[in-house]
């Protein structure tokens, strides 16, 4: 089976969120499934920088390459590397043009930029010659390819086999454009419509996604059913409900060989669960890193996060001065809306032996938050997958949820009779029930150390790992070729 896997963002070449980690993580797998697989992304300008970090070079093996349908004159030139540590290639569509910015998600006109770079993916497969059984897309940048795909590409004899797989990652994020941009597409007029691209007078990329993709999924089970209602159906809860026979959820995994105490690089005193006592060691070196008083025995929590009100930070600001009651230390980790970015500085002045905030991205620190808190925070609004928690169990720090998405079905409550369960957590989303699951997780870590032991063992032995995620995307390609070859 053939894959040509698309993503805007794709580690270590290009990392913005938990896409860049999904994207060079499930490749990697797919091919030890059996597939021969293809990575096609955007040269952004990072990209040489951040593969040379690896000791990765990108080798140009097109160029000129034009765009047909779309009304430019921009050519692409194509560059080649491989995903490290595997065979799997990765090719790179170059444009100084179009992909000229610092941010991966910047540009001076998405919407031209997303619609370039779709049909460009195209024309790649064929310059090089990839033959596809699958094309599996992420997210509303590259959501339009399948229905070039079955508009204008759909008598192309090269692309009579191929089939697609759309993966929602987070249905908050659309890619909402004035109309007139189909225009510049190329796509025919026929598809701005309620049954096609139309949406509330503009052009939506993610529900062209939708409706031309011949397999949907989206990154947990729970989420799968989530968006299909009004509250979290972002106004495409209709035509997912239409579509509902062709949308599964596969649950994200995360990479064991990278997120791996007993031999991650970036944290302090390697553990593991026979040798958890030495995580202990990371906690009062993070203490000491941060400026924190080095207490062993005071309960630390982590959050590594963007901080935006999707990931609950609106509660925790709601509690924040009641948590500081408990003899608890807290740490932040991320970058975000200004309004929270400013509030929790202020909360670091405040509290400066309870609270360390740190205001950027820096993957290493974030290790060390794994290996070093003893609690990790996540109270998201919704969260479709969510990794933050699979990490933090991998590393014996036990989550605490909002039972949503992914973090439904990936965190159990803690049964103090079975001692069986992974974390804390709440549903309703209100600040009282997170203050209330905040409180349980640290009574059973200040009262019951016995039970204690027995979450984080619990925790650490759970697998999240990319091998079972790959294996039931492997089906769900099935399915998507039986669509086009019945």
């Amino acid at each position: 089976m053939r894959v040509v896997y698309v993503s805007y963002e794709v580690f270590p070449f290009a990392k913005v969120g938990g896409l860049g980690d999904v994207a060079g993580a499930l490749p990697k797998y797919l091919r030890k499934q059996g597939a021969e697989v293809f990575i096609i992304m955007p040269k952004h300008r990072m990209v040489e920088k951040n593969a040379e970090k690896f000791g990765y070079t990108l080798k140009k093996v097109r160029e000129g390459i034009p765009v047909p349908h779309v009304k430019t004159s921009e050519t692409f030139d194509v560059y080649e590397s491989v995903l490290p540590g595997t065979d799997v290639k990765v090719f790179f569509v170059a444009n100084d043009h179009y992909f000229s910015s610092e941010d991966v998600y910047g540009g001076e006109d998405l919407a031209e930029q997303t619609l370039f770079f779709s049909a460009a993916v195209l024309e790649l497969i064929k310059s090089v010659d990839l033959k596809p059984d699958v094309i599996h897309v992420n997210d509303w940048q590259v959501a339009l390819i399948p229905a070039y795909l079955k508009t204008l590409y759909r008598d192309d004899p090269y692309f009579q086999q191929t089939s697609t797989v759309l993966t929602i990652h987070n249905l908050g994020y659309q890619g909402i454009f004035d109309p007139n941009y189909l225009s510049f597409s190329g796509l025919p007029d026929y598809i701005f419509q309620i049954d096609g691209l139309e949406f509330y007078g503009q052009l939506n990329f993610l529900k062209g996604g939708i409706v031309f993709s011949d397999v949907i999924n989206t990154v947990s089970p729970t989420y799968a059913e989530e968006i299909q209602t009004e509250e979290f159906g972002e106004k495409l809860d209709g035509v997912l409900r239409m579509r509902s026979k062709d949308l599964y959820g596969i649950l994200n995994g995360i990479d064991y060989e990278f997120f791996n105490p007993s031999t991650d690089k970036r944290i302090y005193v390697n553990y593991d669960a026979n040798r958890v006592e030495l995580k202990q060691e990371n906690k009062i070196r993070l203490q000491k890193e941060l400026g924190l008083p080095e207490r062993g025995d005071v309960p630390l929590i982590g959050l590594i996060s963007r901080l935006v009100s999707q990931k609950g930070l609106d509660l925790i600001m709601e509690i924040i001065d009641y948590l500081m009651l408990f003899d608890v230390q807290m740490v932040f980790l991320g970058t975000g809306e200004k309004e929270y970015e400013n509030a929790l500085l202020k909360v670091g002045e405040l509290y400066p032996d309870k609270v360390s905030v740190n205001i950027k991205f820096d993957i290493d620190l974030a290790q060390r938050i794994y290996a070093g808190a003893d609690m990790f925070l996540m109270p998201s609004k919704y969260e479709p997958c969510g990794l933050g928690q699979m990490i933090s169990m991998r590393y014996g720090t036990i989550p605490i949820v909002r039972y949503t998405g992914g973090l439904a079905d990936t965190v159990k409550e803690y049964d103090e009779k079975t001692m069986e369960g992974t974390g804390f957590g709440f549903e309703k989303y209100d600040s009282t029930h997170l203050m209330k699951a905040v409180a349980r997780a640290l009574y059973f870590y200040t009262k019951k150390k016995d039970h204690w032991k027995r979450i984080v063992l619990n925790a650490m032995s759970m697998d999240f790992s990319w091998d079972r995620s790959a294996k039931d995307y492997m089906n769900l390609y099935r399915r998507a070729i039986s669509k086009v070859r019945r």
